[in-house]
């Protein structure tokens, strides 16, 4: 009976702790997004109300001088809540009566910490590696087609079908989305830009999709302090740029609102990814992930869209061009139209993401 329910206890445990690592490293995306506002605010001497991390009803609460510190039940966001940020005040150490420039700051701030994490988590990943592979190609498969037409070993490939290549990564994402397996290619030779047009690859037709067979195997370097640092920034990049597309390929109609994942979806797939991992012991793919996210998250929130920090930075761009700010009333109403519809999108794609577990 104890072999039985130790078995048991270990066969819960295997599924639990995945799911609490998606949960905790959500939770660590918003705690450091809030205190990028949270430290920034202190430093321009902002009177903090309150700091809270999830929503919904206060399971834990401290206060400490003038903020009060709050631990709330849903790990699907936080706030940090200042004097006068969505009000007149009379208090000189209100967010309403700082300097735009210093608010600019304060609202920024958290999307670009996400973006600090996603870089670092990059770094991390890169430094665990056995080798940083980079745009050079180093061989090509046996049964390769592209090195017909054109391609060669040691050619540094600086853009695919018209979009600059920033790392390795960009090679198999930008290949991707070619639709007929002919490619346009710019590559460094010999010190000197060449350019290959319809440089085809053999493609499988795969869920409806049509594939493109990478063929080739890139140079890789084996990582030390300042290529780890390098790549660190020119992989970010490359990962900042995917989610712009994304999001471009989401507003053309090549992407459903099934293709998007809410939290839910989120934990889920980061519970599978730490589960592979571990059975591989190989958390590369993991770690790009989770720098994804962290990067997404940042570059999401700087959209100029109502409710969001872009959406503020907008407003404020207006008061610092115009030097006068636009009506308290006018900017409340649009950032008040654009929360409901996001909440209207997240209860949409965590539904979908609900039903997307059911099926597995």
């Amino acid at each position: 009976m104890k072999i039985i329910s130790l078995i048991s206890v270990g066969a819960v445990w295997g599924k639990v702790w995945p799911i609490l690592l998606g949960i905790l490293f959500f939770g660590f995306i918003i705690i450091f997004h809030e205190l990028g506002h949270f430290i920034f605010a202190k430093l321009f001497k902002v009177q903090v109300n309150e700091f809270s991390i999830g929503m919904g009803p206060c399971l834990f609460r401290k206060r400490k001088g003038e903020t009060k510190y709050c631990l709330r039940l849903f790990p699907i966001g936080g706030y940090v809540s200042m004097e006068g940020e969505d009000e007149d005040s009379d208090n000189e150490r209100a967010f309403c009566n700082k300097p735009a420039w210093q608010r600019f700051i304060i609202i920024a701030a958290g999307a670009t910490v996400n973006i600090i994490m996603g870089i670092i988590i990059v770094s991390i990943m890169l430094s665990q590696s056995d080798l940083i592979g980079t745009p050079q190609i180093h061989s090509f498969d046996e049964a390769a087609v592209s090195n017909s037409y054109g391609l060669q070993v040691k050619d540094k490939i600086k853009k695919i079908n018209g979009k600059r290549v920033f790392s390795e990564q960009d090679i198999g994402y930008l290949m991707s989305r070619d639709g007929d397996g002919a490619i346009d290619f710019v590559v460094e030779r010999d010190g000197a830009l060449t350019e290959l047009d319809g440089v085809k690859f053999q493609t499988v037709e795969k869920d409806g999709k049509l594939t493109i067979i990478y063929d080739f195997i890139i140079v890789g370097v084996e990582p030390n302090f300042l290529n780890v640092v390098k790549n660190s920034f020119s992989e970010s990049i490359s990962i900042a740029r995917i989610v712009w597309l994304s999001l471009s390929d989401l507003l053309t109609g090549q992407y459903g609102l099934s293709d998007i994942s809410g939290p839910i979806g989120i934990v889920t797939n980061i519970a599978d990814m730490a589960q592979t991992a571990t059975k591989e012991t190989d958390y590369t793919v993991l770690l790009w992930f989770l720098a994804v996210i962290a990067i997404n998250v940042g570059l999401f929130n700087l959209l100029p869209v109502p409710a969001l920090d872009g959406g503020r930075l907008f407003f404020l761009l207006i008061e610092i061009v115009f030097r006068k700010p636009v009506p308290r009333k006018y900017e409340g109403w649009v950032h008040a139209i654009g929360l409901f519809l996001l909440l209207v999108l997240m209860a949409v794609v965590s539904f979908s993401d609900i039903i997307n577990l059911i099926r597995k």
